[in-house]
């Protein structure tokens, strides 16, 4: 384009050309999917939602350094242990009693107070603690968990969805049986067998969700699958086939990508229902064992013992806050991700 002089006029623009302001700046699809997600309130709402659960979970314990995990408040009632002893003197029979031992009881079902904010529950630990200790485990395997069957997912889906034929029928069939497994028989199956090792109760939860990996990933793999059915006949592709890319380079460089916005919203929603799954095992005795915390471990009190279900609130309660904190605040962010990659959204 050649340089006008000072003093010459601008060509006439063309009937069929339009301008270009020079104030004004083109934007990339990445500022574009971030200025739509921010631009939903319930969007920002889930991602300060999950951030603060993650605040407290992992930075709350090196802040309140009061209590621990399973350190118990023994500054709870003194009580002492009686000793009877009968003995008979010509025909005369005396009881002599006598204190004998000294002992603390624990300081349990506490309520709430500036030593224990939520109080203790019925073994003596601080239910406050506990809260993000548990937060640490909820978190950590929901995310471990959703990450691997992500993974494999996008692995064996981008396989069988290039290739097809025989390859695609072995993956979808050996998916349509895992599918077919019941789930919750074969976790108390694992969870029996658990219990008659030597495996360190804190790390239990860690091996059922490896078995939950297992069975789970067929989902993310008939994604992967479906949209690499369409996208393998684009004129890109037929391009990098001419080009002679490998097929390692075909499937994760050019194909995975495009699969990645929904992949996105769905690990994003994953992670509630998987937290969810967490919290129904450690409820159902099948995941965290005591003295170890969990948000489902916390709630199974109430399962056995009605006078904290109905007197206590603060035992149990703050957990169930915490679920349904971690649960919304992922699906407000996975609904603010699908709007804001939905190619068809208004600009």
């Amino acid at each position: 384009m050649e340089k006008l002089e000072n003093n010459q006029a601008p060509a006439e623009v063309a009937d069929n050309e339009v301008p270009l302001d020079k104030n004004v700046r083109l934007m990339s699809p990445t500022r574009m999917v971030v200025r739509r997600f921010f631009r939903s309130k319930l969007s920002i709402l889930g991602l300060v939602m999950v951030i603060s659960l993650f605040l407290f979970s992992f930075v709350g314990p090196l802040v309140y350094t009061q209590w621990g995990e399973i350190e118990l408040d023994e500054s709870g009632k003194t009580e002492y242990s009686i000793a009877e002893t009968t003995y008979t003197v010509n025909g005369v029979t005396y009881t002599v009693r006598q204190t004998t031992e000294k002992y603390l009881k624990d300081n349990f079902l506490a309520p709430p107070s500036a030593e224990h904010i939520l109080g203790t529950d019925n073994e003596g630990y601080d239910i406050f603690v506990r809260l993000m200790y548990g937060g640490r485990i909820s978190l950590t395997v929901s995310f471990i968990a959703v990450f691997l069957i992500t993974i494999l997912g996008v692995v064996l889906g981008g396989v069988a969805g290039y290739f097809g034929g025989a390859v695609d029928n072995v993956i979808m069939r050996v998916s349509d049986v895992l599918m077919c497994l019941p789930g919750v028989p074969i976790l108390l199956i694992i969870s029996t067998i658990l219990d008659a090792s030597d495996i360190d109760a804190k790390y239990r939860i860690y091996l059922l969700m490896v078995y939950l990996t297992f069975i789970s990933w067929t989902g993310t793999a008939r994604l992967v699958r479906g949209q690499i059915l369409s996208l393998r006949e684009q004129e890109y592709m037929v391009a990098a086939e001419a080009m002679g890319y490998s097929t390692f380079r075909k499937i994760f460089k050019h194909l995975v990508p495009n699969v990645m916005p929904q992949l996105i919203v769905q690990m994003s929603l994953s992670l509630g229902s998987m937290i969810l799954y967490e919290a129904t095992l450690s409820y159902l005795n099948l995941g965290v064992k005591a003295p170890y915390a969990a948000w489902g471990t916390m709630i199974n009190i109430i399962s056995t013992n009605q006078n904290v279900l109905q007197n206590h609130w603060n035992v149990w309660v703050p957990a169930g806050i915490c679920i349904v904190i971690a649960v919304l605040g992922f699906n407000f962010v996975g609904d603010g991700l699908r709007d804001a990659l939905d190619p068809k959204a208004r600009r």
